[in-house]
C-alpha cells in the first residue's frame, strides 16, 4: 500500500513528521537507491528506504487492549480533558494511525480497542460485520418486562430514521443488566434505556466480538492482543 515518504520515516524511525520533512529536504534520505526531496511522494511500503546510511522499516501493525477507566476521552486528541492517548507510552501514543476501533463515552469504562490497522477496525465498528458488543449496564429503576421485550425487538431513537438491531438483555441484579448489542450509534446505549423509560447510572464495556477485557488489567492499563485475538475480528 503507496504511504508518504515521512509518513514512512516517522513510522520507522525516532524522527517526528516534521523531522523527517526536514531531513528528506536535506537530501538524508534515498528510496531505492534514488535520493528523494520531496516529503509528500508516496512509495511502496516494501520500498527500500535509507536514512543517514542506515536502512529503515515499517513496524508492524499495532493492535491494543486497554481497560478504559471513566473520565477520559476516546480521542486522540482534546482540548479540555484527558483522552485515552494520554494512558499510553508516547512511543505508541503518536504512531501514525493509531486510532480507535469503537469509542466509548467519557463516562463509560471497560473495553477499549486501538489499532493502525483500518480494515481491521473496520470489521468492528460496521453494523454489517455484527460485532457484537457486551455492556453491563447499571439502571435507575429495574428493567420491567415491556422495556425487556422491546429492547430485545428492536426500538426506534429519537432522531433515528430506522430502528436498532435487536438486542440480548440479561437480568444480573434488579438494577443491573447485560445489554448485547451489533451497533455502535452515538450514546446507543444510553438512549435505548431513555427511549424505554429508564436511565443509565453506570457503563462498562466487557466484551467486542470475541474479545473480552483482560481480567488481570487494571483501569488505565493496557496490553498487546494476541494473535488468537486479532484473528477472531
Amino acid at each position: 500500500m503507496p504511504i508518504r515518504l515521512d509518513q514512512f520515516i516517522a513510522n520507522s524511525s525516532e524522527l517526528s513528521r516534521k523531522d523527517a520533512k526536514r531531513a528528506i529536504g536535506r537530501k538524508r534520505v534515498s528510496v531505492d537507491g534514488e535520493i528523494v526531496t520531496s516529503p509528500n511522494v508516496k512509495i511502496p511500503d516494501t520500498s527500500r528506504v535509507i536514512l543517514d546510511g542506515k536502512p529503515l522499516s515499517l513496524p508492524s501493525e499495532l493492535y491494543l487492549m486497554l481497560h478504559k477507566p471513566s473520565g477520559y476521552v476516546s480521542a486522540t486528541r482534546d482540548g479540555e480533558h484527558p483522552t485515552v492517548l494520554d494512558l499510553l507510552p508516547a512511543e505508541l501514543a503518536r504512531r501514525t494511525g493509531l486510532h480507535i476501533a469503537g469509542r466509548l463515552d467519557m463516562d463509560t469504562s471497560g473495553l477499549l480497542l486501538l489499532t493502525t490497522d483500518g480494515q481491521w477496525s473496520h470489521r468492528i465498528t460496521s453494523p454489517r460485520h455484527d460485532c457484537r458488543k457486551v455492556y453491563r449496564v447499571g439502571l435507575d429503576r429495574p428493567l420491567d418486562t415491556t422495556a425487556h421485550q422491546t429492547l430485545e425487538n428492536g426500538l426506534m431513537l429519537e432522531g433515528e430514521d430506522k430502528p436498532t438491531l435487536p438486542a440480548s438483555v440479561h437480568k444480573l441484579e434488579d438494577r443491573l443488566v447485560e445489554l448485547t448489542i451489533g451497533e455502535g450509534r452515538y450514546h446507543q446505549v444510553k438512549r435505548m434505556m431513555a427511549a424505554v423509560g429508564n436511565h443509565v447510572t453506570g457503563l462498562h464495556r466487557q466484551r467486542v466480538g470475541a474479545i473480552g477485557l483482560d481480567s488481570g488489567l487494571k483501569p488505565g492499563q493496557f496490553r498487546p492482543l494476541t494473535q488468537e485475538e486479532i484473528d477472531s475480528v
